[in-house]
């Protein structure tokens, strides 16, 4: 079910890193195998190592480490789910900028029904994407969401039969266009929730100006005008 243990944060973390300071990535795709896309923590795993409190803060600090590198790049993410999503792995998914999920999708909290609290984002994440209210119900019930019902909450984009495929397709896209342009969009889309409509206009107006001098966006830019004087 893909539960994270502290070895598994620790290299998500790393891939994470790796992924977003590689030159050569121009799209990032977020899959899993098995039954499920991940199941939240291996409480399981944690228990049976005997870990303290400091060792589970300590271990969330690393994947957190991840959650933010991965929020924060200036590279589209996409995230094929598919079978249960639950706890953490919440915020796995929605630390994605597109959600493509299989018709098996089964989204639920459950931290209440172990006694703890929400990490990797979800607290944050989860409320972004559905509103507070139902940020609440899902952290405070039992209820867990089917695929209509989590694409009716915008928790994702797309339901298909195969996800995984649908988000290759997509990154593949993003890759062979104008994927820098995209990935800064989606960072000042989800930087605007932490600060001051003054400060996004300011990196609005430096982003685009650091796009605009770009090759990419120079030859796209004259494609554009040419064709408009074929039409004119």
């Amino acid at each position: 079910m893909n539960a994270i243990d502290f070895e598994g944060g620790r290299a998500y973390r790393d891939a994470v890193l790796a992924a977003v300071e590689a030159d050569d990535v121009r799209a990032i795709v977020l899959s899993a195998e098995g039954p499920a896309f991940c199941a939240g923590g291996d409480v399981l795993a944690m228990a049976g190592l005997g870990a303290s409190s400091s060792d589970v803060t300590q271990a969330a600090h690393v994947i957190h480490e991840g959650i933010q590198s991965l929020v924060s790049c200036a590279k589209p993410v996409v995230a094929a789910v598919h079978g249960a999503v639950a706890g953490g792995g919440i915020g796995l998914m929605l630390a994605a900028d597109y959600i493509v999920a299989a018709p098996s999708l089964r989204v639920a909290g459950k931290y209440a029904d172990i006694g703890l609290t929400p990490d990797l984002g979800v607290s944050t994440l989860l409320t972004r994407a559905v509103g507070e209210r139902r940020a609440l119900e899902m952290l405070l019930t039992s209820r867990d969401l089917d695929a209509s019902t989590a694409q009716d909450w915008g928790l994702i984009n797309e339901i298909v039969d195969d996800p995984d495929a649908r988000a290759a397709q997509i990154a593949q896209q993003w890759s062979t266009g104008a994927s820098a342009a995209l990935g800064h969009a989606a960072r000042l889309v989800r930087a605007s929730a932490d600060r001051s409509f003054g400060e996004s206009l300011r990196d609005e107006a430096h982003s685009i100006g650091q796009a605009y001098g770009t090759p990419e966006a120079q030859a796209r830019i004259a494609a554009f005008a040419a064709k408009q004087g074929q039409r004119s």
